[in-house]
């Protein structure tokens, strides 16, 4: 046991890089947020949200394909959605994410990095009901986090991504209502910053599908 517990203690090492890989995302006080802190408020939304979803869910299978998402970033690093906009990045960005993922796997060894693996492809692949909630509440934690966040922190792209929410969401009503709430706040908060939001809603018009 001691030389399989030596492969975790090597990811728990890596993982420490997620404390202090930093996202496009800035907290209330100012300071930018780490992948670490996007992933424990995501934990936290699955655990009070969970009695208000459509269907239930195995909270702790949800819990760990939540925790192990973002996983990958330790070693491949966090690029931003608006960062991956042609399909060289994004095939760029999936291989080496994939390249992580199996890099993960090895480390771990036996059952528990084959675990790991198929949480994180279960995540990416949104074909479960658990992977579609983690899957939403990705997207909305972002935006949670934006709205809490010094609106002159925020890109152009990212006011449209306002709008995008519910693309995630509409296969389950609690989602649904929570980001009518999420984005009802981010049209107030631009709104009060004088931003016309009819403005940036033509302009999403204006533009090919965006996915995030």
């Amino acid at each position: 046991m001691k030389e399989e517990l030596k492969s975790v203690l090597e990811v728990l090492h890596l993982a420490e890089k997620l404390k202090y890989e930093l996202r496009h995302s800035w907290l209330s006080n100012g300071r930018q947020e780490s992948v670490a802190e996007h992933t424990w408020r995501m934990s936290l939304m699955v655990v009070l949200l969970e009695p208000y979803l459509d269907n239930e869910i195995n909270v702790a299978h949800t819990l760990k394909m939540v925790i192990v998402h973002d996983l990958v970033e330790a070693e491949a690093g966090d690029v931003p959605a608006f960062e991956v906009n042609t399909t060289a990045l994004k095939e760029q960005k999936r291989q080496r994410e994939l390249k992580a993922i199996e890099n993960l796997r090895d480390t771990l060894g036996n059952g528990l990095g084959q675990h790991v693996y198929e949480l994180w492809h279960e995540f990416e692949d949104k074909l479960t009901y658990e992977a579609r909630v983690a899957n939403a509440l990705d997207k909305l934690e972002v935006q949670i986090q934006h709205n809490q966040a010094d609106i002159n922190t925020w890109l152009e792209i990212e006011q449209e991504f306002v709008f995008l929410m519910g693309r995630h969401t509409e296969f389950d009503s609690c989602l649904q209502q929570l980001k009518e709430l999420i984005e009802a706040q981010a049209v107030l908060k631009m709104e009060a910053a004088g931003i016309n939001v009819a403005s940036v809603k033509k302009r999403m018009i204006a533009k090919p599908t965006m996915a995030v």
